[in-house]
């Protein structure tokens, strides 16, 4: 473009179109158009005839190679930066992704327990402490890289991660700013407090309380559900409950039932992953988690049970799916053939929760399971969770 510019006197729009037509020519031609152009100016600018083709033939020889090769190096470039980040400053990166959303090729589920993993602390939604944005919170010196670090982990996480109110699904930016605004040092009181305070409305208080919001308020989420319709006067809702003493008490959320209380209201759980209360079950079936896959020897024939992130089925790769899928210990790289694929279409497609069986393709540290067969695991709970991002 420069050089359009100073030899031929191409004005900047002329030469951007020029750039433009660099990037397309093999399949318009238009390069061509810009021949007679650039050489006429150049030769009145006292260039000579023959030089000012050979330029030419260059501009064109570049168009060839020059926008792939440009657009390797800045992919380089943004690779490295972000493995830079997130190896030293995981915590840092963690939040800004969660705040850049929605974007990019994981949901913040899979971020969010990628990043819990890597010992990053994620501390969930609270009404007492987030701001509408996800922010970092330093923690006590002898808190940090609380979590499971990974060898190679090079990064001191100073901050722990605290979900925005942004992720509360149906909460709008208006409510959200209204709670940051009215909260002052001392936080809410109560959730009669809250409600006074803020003016927030019944289907806000619903939201907030069904994603443990008001944790620190009332310590039960179905405590603070109760309490968030009696405070709007709403009718008793209809809720599992005891008689005892004259007082109405309710049953406590188990481990499975909050991880999926969490999914339901805000699309991830910083208190744990889906499979992480199931693993008993899935090891007394003899399901191996992500990690054991990832150390087992190339040709090993195993069957796995986990959560389907992703399915990708690129146009050159003649039908072949490939699927990322995920538990508590990280993720499994599934491969399945174009006939394993339409074998089991309607699973393949379609279950976020899944069993695959296969043998182990293991080379230079980079781990497949070429599957065989898909199934449906038999579990007495089944965790649903959204649905997968797919590039078909």
């Amino acid at each position: 473009m420069k050089l359009a510019v100073v030899a031929a006197d191409y004005t900047p729009g002329e030469a951007d179109q020029l750039r433009r037509d660099m990037a397309a020519w093999r399949r318009s031609g238009r390069l061509e158009r810009h021949r007679d152009k650039l050489i006429r100016r150049m030769m009145a600018r006292g260039i000579e005839r023959e030089f000012a083709q050979r330029v030419f033939e260059q501009i064109r020889g570049f168009g060839d190679y020059g926008f792939p090769e440009s657009h390797a190096a800045s992919f380089a470039c943004i690779a490295y930066v972000t493995a830079w980040l997130k190896c030293h400053y995981p915590d840092v990166f963690t939040c800004a992704l969660l705040n850049a959303q929605p974007m990019g090729f994981y949901s913040p589920a899979t971020l969010i327990d990628d990043a819990r993993r890597h010992g990053v602390n994620v501390l969930p939604v609270n009404v007492q402490s987030s701001e509408w944005d996800c922010t970092l919170v330093r923690m006590p010196q002898s808190l940090s890289n609380l979590g499971r670090r990974r060898p190679g982990d090079t990064g001191v996480c100073q901050y722990a991660v605290q979900v925005g109110l942004r992720y509360v699904k149906g909460l709008s930016s208006k409510s959200g700013i209204r709670i940051v605004t009215a909260r002052d040092n001392a936080g809410f009181q109560t959730i009669d407090d809250f409600v006074t305070r803020t003016g927030c409305n019944d289907g806000t208080l619903i939201r907030l309380a069904e994603a443990g919001a008001f944790e620190t308020i009332e310590g039960k989420r179905r405590d603070a559900l109760w309490a968030a319709h009696a405070a709007r006067h709403d009718p008793t809702p209809q809720l599992p409950v005891d008689e005892h003493d004259g007082k109405v008490t309710f049953a406590s959320l188990d481990a499975f039932e909050t991880i999926t209380w969490d999914y339901e209201s805000t699309g991830h759980s910083p208190r744990g992953h889906l499979l992480e209360p199931l693993r008993s079950a899935l090891r007394a079936r003899g399901f191996p988690d992500a990690k054991t896959i990832a150390s087992m020897p190339d040709g090993s024939r195993v069957r796995y049970a986990g959560i389907v992130i992703t399915r990708q089925r690129p146009g050159t790769a003649k039908g072949v799916v490939f699927m990322t899928m995920e538990d508590e210990t990280g993720f499994v790289n599934i491969v399945l053939w174009s006939d394993v694929f339409e074998r089991h279409a309607i699973l393949a497609k379609t279950s976020s929760f899944l069993g695959v069986s296969g043998r182990i393709q293991s080379e230079s540290g980079v781990v497949h399971v070429v599957a065989d067969s898909l199934w449906s695991p038999g579990l007495p709970a089944k965790p649903q969770r959204p649905r997968s991002r797919d590039f078909h």
